[in-house]
């Protein structure tokens, strides 16, 4: 009985994403290349905010949290993968495996329900203006930021906690470029049941809960806009929300492609190519989206640049 609960495999050996030798450079540099524009874009963002009294807001406080999830989302991810093309073969701990799987769940179950909270903080802008500062306190804004970081908690506890009862004996060549729920389940050569059990439950709570509180979000925004007289206003309530509403289709879009296949179409190689845009060209994406979208990002952004000019042009003349 006590062999059952311990895993016989100490080393997993991750497959990456590709095995074709012509194509691991290439990848490489591709990868590195957009790692280094989440880091910076995602960084940036987040100094951004920090720096610029005008965006000392809810939105921005939300916006600053979701960077800050696309961050770590990456970094929890990318290196690992970039070590794949480098390497002959890409070895990772038992103890690092779950560690991985471990703070990925925190934070993609975090971004699912940080969109959701970014929802309501503009169902309250558009739909309630007058109530805004004192619906959207401080205090709302931090128990609700607070609210997402222990549900992401509590999901990836469960799952992880679940998969460290499993024994692996069959193989230890994971078949992904990370550790991933179901890749790993399918190299266990004990019951699954309470894995698959645990995966709906919460899937039901991370999943369907955000995605019916932004669409709830939507439906009560756009019925507020469109009795909206003036086509200048319809037009501003519009643009404080298509930034969101971009981040929201490239996020659940990704999520959903990768997981809504019929069985009999996918495969774990189209899930290893979808997995690609879902944890590494969406944390990219984020600040692209809202830098190019929101006015006041850009308006913030061209103060700090001017300022930094000005410094800059001081400092030559005097010397």
């Amino acid at each position: 009985m006590g062999a059952e609960n311990h895993s016989t495999v100490t080393d997993f050996i991750l497959a990456g994403l590709t095995e074709k030798p012509e194509l691991q450079l290439p990848l490489f540099f591709l990868f590195l290349g957009i790692y280094a524009v989440t880091v910076v874009g995602n960084l940036g963002m987040i100094m951004l905010i920090g720096i610029s009294a005008h965006l000392h807001t809810p939105m921005y406080y939300f916006l600053s949290s979701l960077s800050f999830i696309d961050l770590c989302h990456s970094t929890v991810v990318t290196p690992k993968m970039l070590m794949n093309f480098v390497t002959e073969r890409n070895f990772i701990s038992y103890e690092g495996c779950m560690t991985q799987l471990y703070f990925f769940l925190v934070f993609v179950i975090s971004e699912c329900h940080m969109l959701a909270a970014m929802a309501y903080d503009r169902y309250v802008a558009i739909c309630n203006p007058l109530l805004y500062n004192v619906t959207m306190s401080y205090q709302v804004c931090s128990w609700l930021v607070g609210g997402v970081y222990i549900m992401g908690l509590t999901g990836a506890t469960a799952h992880t906690g679940c998969m460290l009862r499993v024994l692996f004996c069959k193989a230890d060549r994971i078949n992904h470029y990370f550790c991933d729920l179901f890749p790993l389940l399918e190299l266990s050569c004990s019951s699954t049941y309470i894995n698959e059990v645990v995966v709906l439950c919460f899937s039901a709570v991370n999943i369907l809960v955000p995605s019916l509180t932004i669409l709830a979000s939507y439906i009560f925004i756009l019925s507020s806009i469109l009795r909206i007289r003036s086509t200048e206003g319809r037009s501003k309530a519009f643009s404080t929300c298509s930034s969101h509403i971009s981040a929201v289709v490239v996020f659940f879009g990704s999520a959903a492609f990768m997981y809504l296949q019929p069985s009999s179409v996918s495969s774990m190689d189209q899930g290893k190519v979808s997995s690609v845009f879902y944890t590494i060209i969406v944390p990219m994406l984020n600040p692209l989206i809202y830098s190019l979208r929101n006015k006041d990002v850009r308006v913030a952004l061209k103060k700090i640049l001017e300022k930094r000019r000005k410094t800059v042009f001081c400092l030559s003349k005097n010397f």
